[in-house]
């Protein structure tokens, strides 16, 4: 429990048009269809963001910190939302029930509100509360004219006190610059990034992945962790040095307003060799694939690379896959060099595995409990439809 105000990330999942899905549907159904949602975002909101209270449609959640990764915040977020669409479209797709609350699923959406101050946790009336005016501003921020000023429908509105805090550029990145004025609170500056055209991009976009039958090197590593902390921990450049010794330095380059993903390239230095990785697809907190440049003696060689992580019931399983190279020289280089690199990636992973783990641990410290989330009924028209994440 924080005795004292601490700088915190205030971010609220808001299920936008419940308010009028609710007019004409079925109240018990369309309840079961709340909880779910919600269940849904909440789960991929975990473990970075805690949950601080439900109300209503609506998660508010926080995140401890002073500073905030930008590339790993909106990961988290657009990883949601694309959650949200699909449990959505398959909830609709996969329920017999004719019922207006089950036709009208695609009528919900989601936005979010995300920003940056200092709070209190403490108890109030028995229960953990989060006090201080940051938590009234984030919460200001969910009434905004953005439909109307900016059309956008899915959005996270993400206020510039947060953008100040990390290390994106948000004009650079696409989002649009808005203000929204408050009484008592004045002015408040504000970037708001378009879900909607993301979910579309994704959709959109083609898959660049590395299956077991198409490697020619394959470590797998069982770990205890959740995938969000796996994915945080292999992505982050300041991480790789910490179990790979041989690196010395991790520069990123080419990364669009800062954003770590598709499009850029980690350059890795061994001394003053570097392997560069150049990011094919970016799938948070699925996989990672990039193509692998090795400087060899007998020339370059390019390797499809990709990081799976795979969820189990006690954590992740973290799969490392290199693709046998397309042309013949590049193929009896890798045939030379991949069992030493090989060995090379297994004698890291101890120090991994050590360090997810004292990573996990740190963040489980002080944590809590958290509110309880509300499972549809077993009977409702849910009933049957795999749900998409345990929720509890």
């Amino acid at each position: 429990m924080l005795a004292v105000a601490q700088p915190t990330c205030f971010l609220i999942a808001d299920i936008s048009g419940y308010t009028g899905y609710l007019a004409d549907v079925e109240l018990d159904h369309a309840q079961d269809i709340l909880a779910d949602l919600i269940g849904a975002v909440v789960t991929a909101l975990r473990p970075d963001f805690r949950l601080a209270k439900l109300e209503g449609d609506a998660a508010f959640t926080y995140m401890i910190g002073e500073t905030i990764d930008g590339s790993m915040l909106l990961d988290t977020i657009e990883r949601c939302y694309f959650g949200f669409r699909r449990r959505r479209r398959d909830v609709r797709q996969a329920t017999a029930c004719d019922c207006n609350a089950c036709v009208r699923i695609p009528d919900l959406d989601l936005k979010f509100v995300v920003h940056h101050g200092a709070a209190i946790l403490q108890k109030v009336a028995g229960r953990q509360e989060l006090l201080g005016s940051d938590v009234i501003v984030a919460h200001r921020l969910l009434k905004n004219d953005v439909v109307e000023t900016l059309g956008i429908a899915a959005y996270a509105l993400i206020s510039q006190p947060c953008v100040d805090v990390t290390d994106i550029d948000p004009a650079a990145l696409g989002m649009r610059e808005h203000t929204e004025t408050y009484d008592r609170i004045g002015d408040v500056k504000a970037w708001a990034h378009d879900l909607g055209r993301r979910w579309e991009e994704e959709e959109a976009r083609g898959r660049v992945f590395v299956t077991p039958e198409e490697s020619i090197l394959i470590v797998s590593v069982p770990t205890d962790v959740p995938p969000q902390v796996a994915w945080e921990f292999l992505t982050k450049p300041g991480q790789r040095m910490s179990w790979q010794p041989w690196v010395t330095e991790v520069e990123i380059k080419g990364a669009p307003g800062g954003r770590r993903g598709l499009g850029s390239a980690n350059h890795c230095m061994h001394g003053k060799d570097a392997v560069i990785e150049e990011i094919l697809d970016w799938r948070p907190y699925d996989y990672v694939t990039d193509r692998t440049i090795l400087d060899t003696p007998g020339g370059p060689v390019k390797v499809l690379h990709t990081i799976e992580l795979e969820p189990t019931t006690t954590g992740t399983t973290i799969h490392l896959r290199f693709a046998a190279p397309r042309t013949k020289r590049e193929k009896g280089l890798m045939e030379h060099i991949g069992p030493a690199y090989g060995a090379a990636l297994r004698s890291g992973i101890p120090s991994l595995i050590a360090q997810l783990d004292a990573e996990l641990a740190a963040r489980e410290v002080d944590r809590g409990p958290e509110p309880e989330l509300k499972a549809p009924r077993p009977d409702g028209p849910l009933a049957g439809i795999k749900p998409l994440l345990t929720v509890g």
